[in-house]
């Protein structure tokens, strides 16, 4: 393994992801003949953990739920659908889980690495670790020992979006652009694609056109705020975009999550700089090890805190509080909350319910938390 009370016609009621009007025949209200008062009902995380797939024996089975397996996933990301896709690192794969947990191998050769483009099963990736899938079910693949970053179309089509295939730190369009162990990747709304270029210590962006920038990052490690080249970062490997073009970054051996405006101004969400695992808001929260971060509808910040085997939960406020797992104690225990246990998680992923999944890399698993 590489170092989620209205009333009167118009207004809405969201229940279970769905967003259903709450008006239907209105009529005038009276003393005998009230209208009903429609009341929102937000469903809320309860931090219950489940596994969704996978056993705590590595493998490559292609079947449902625990009966598949997997070698230490390290990525994970949700289509619009439900559909749960996975960067199956040490396989060398891409899976695919979809309704009633059946799992499938959706690109690559398992347990062969290589850097070739193709169709399905017929293409190769090494060590793939971040993932993500815009809103037409493209997915995008950080191929990190091959340094590139790789997409993968609806129907399985795998093409090199940007990187020549060796280590550097290049700017440029396509297969003429360079990274250094690529390991975090997310999408926006527009499309763009960023990466959290780990060994080069930056973020980049990947636009129309494959066009490829630096948004933040100076190349050299570093801990400082500032816009650009004038921030720094040390081995960042997870981020995420919100609605509003934000990008948050798990800054692992900061300790912090930062995050970067659309105009490159870095600033630090949460964590104190050191090891740790407190609950506190804003720079007196601190992590351990940070791999990846989502980010849900609401500007909820959750982060897959690996060293302290937790997956912890970030307001827009900056409050960080545990959302599940048992700090420094390694495990697989479904359970609620901090009764519930994980083994070094690395990726995450937030669905249109709230509903938080968590690439549980030393356990071999999928695990979802309701």
């Amino acid at each position: 393994m590489k170092s989620k009370a209205l009333a009167a016609c118009g207004s809405f009621l969201i229940l279970g992801g769905a967003l259903l009007s709450s008006c239907g025949n209105s009529q005038p209200s009276s003393p005998s003949n009230p209208t009903p008062t429609a009341t929102t009902t937000l469903r809320v995380n309860a931090g219950v953990v489940i596994t969704l797939a996978g056993q705590s024996t590595g493998g490559s089975v292609n079947a449902t739920g625990t009966s598949a397996s997997f070698s230490h996933p390290e990525g994970v990301a949700v289509d619009a659908s439900g559909n749960v896709y996975v960067a199956d690192t040490s396989n060398d794969i891409i899976r695919k889980i979809s309704a009633g947990a059946n799992v499938s191998t959706f690109a690559g050769i398992t347990g062969a690495p290589g850097h070739a483009n193709g169709i399905g099963t017929s293409a190769s990736f090494d060590s793939p670790v971040g993932i993500a899938v815009d809103s037409s079910g493209n997915v995008y693949v950080a191929d990190s020992a091959n340094d590139d970053i790789r997409e993968i179309s609806t129907s399985g089509v795998v093409i090199t979006l940007a990187g020549t295939g060796s280590t550097g730190f290049s700017n440029g369009t396509g297969i003429a652009a360079s990274f250094d162990n690529p390991t975090g990747v997310a999408v926006d709304a527009s499309g763009n694609v960023y990466v959290a270029d780990q060994t080069n210590d930056s973020i980049r962006k990947i636009s129309s056109g494959a066009i490829v920038t630096t948004l933040a990052g100076s190349g050299s490690t570093g801990s400082a705020n500032g816009t650009g080249a004038a921030a720094s970062f040390d081995n960042p490997t997870g981020l995420a975009v919100d609605a509003a073009g934000n990008v948050y970054v798990a800054d692992q051996n900061n300790f912090e999550i930062r995050k970067i405006t659309p105009g490159g101004v870095v600033t630090t969400l949460a964590g104190t700089g050191s090891t740790g695992s407190f609950n506190a808001t804003g720079t007196s929260a601190s992590f351990n090890h940070p791999y990846d971060v989502t980010v849900d509808a609401s500007g909820n910040v959750f982060v897959a805190d690996g060293g302290n085997d937790l997956i912890r939960k970030i307001t827009p406020a900056g409050v960080v509080t545990t959302l599940a797992g048992t700090a420094g104690s390694a495990g697989s225990t479904n359970a609620t909350g901090t009764f519930a246990s994980f083994w070094a998680p690395w990726g995450l992923a937030v669905d249109t319910n709230d509903d938080v999944f968590v690439a549980d890399t030393n356990n071999n698993m999928i695990r979802e938390i309701q």
